[in-house]
This record gives structure tokens, sequence and C-alpha cells, in this order.
């Protein structure tokens, strides 16, 4: 089973022939820019097309901590994605509390898991909307 960098350079190196269907999902590369270092961060996340945007959650887990990968895309929006084939810049958005139920729904129902993860933090776990630039 692939999972974090190696899921990363396999997904990148096959277009996603590899990586792109994990345990019964479909998952792309989110690309950010570290708000530290200003290096490229990429991690693999499971994802739903939602209208013309792409909708992936903040979970770690249901970790108290958000990601690192959320927190640098608090910072600087303009983050790179790869769905198979497909590289293009995206603009990145936490969904707003009246559109993020329906998101959630769309989100729990290909991986239920996120709703464990809520119970497991006070945290709100965002969902994030990203919009091809």
């Amino acid at each position: 089973m692939l999972f974090g960098k190696e899921h990363v350079e396999r997904y990148v190196a096959t277009d996603g022939a590899e990586g792109h269907e994990w345990q019964g999902t479909t998952t792309l590369i989110l690309t950010t820019t570290g708000r530290k270092s200003g290096q490229q961060r990429s991690t693999p996340l499971i994802y739903q097309p939602y209208g013309d945007d792409l909708l992936v959650v903040a979970s770690k887990g249901g970790s108290d901590e958000p990601p690192a990968w959320y927190l640098n895309l608090q910072a600087d929006p303009q983050v790179q994605v790869q769905v198979k084939g497909d590289r293009f810049t995206a603009h990145a958005r936490t969904a707003q509390p009246g559109e993020k139920p329906e998101m959630w729904r769309t989100m729990a129902a290909v991986w239920p898991a996120y709703d464990e993860y809520q119970t497991k933090t006070d945290r709100e776990i965002p969902v994030v909307v990203l919009t091809r630039s």
C-alpha cells in the first residue's frame, strides 16, 4: 500500500496510474508552499469532485492539530493539484458553515472514517474547496 512520500513519488511518476485509486477511494496530489520554509510540499489526499471544484478534508486522522498542508494553504491559498495526469493551479479555501454540511456528507460517503475522526477532536475539521485557477 502506498503512503506518504512514496505515494506522491509513484503517483507523479505514473500520472496517477499508481496511487490515484487507494483503499477503495481516489486521491489527488496537493502541493502547497511551506509557510516557514517556502519550499513546495506535496501530499496525497482523498478527494471528490463537487460541481466544478474538488473537495479535500483537513482531518489528520482526528488530531487536535490541523495538518501542515492546511496551515500552508491558509498562508498561501495558491496551490498545485494533480489528478491523474492533469496538473493545474488552484485556489484553496475553507468551506463556509452554510455549505460545509453537504460537502462533508459528500466526503464521508467515500471515506466514512471522517465522521469518526471528527468525534476524536474538539477541532472543527475543515473541508477545503479547490477551484481551478
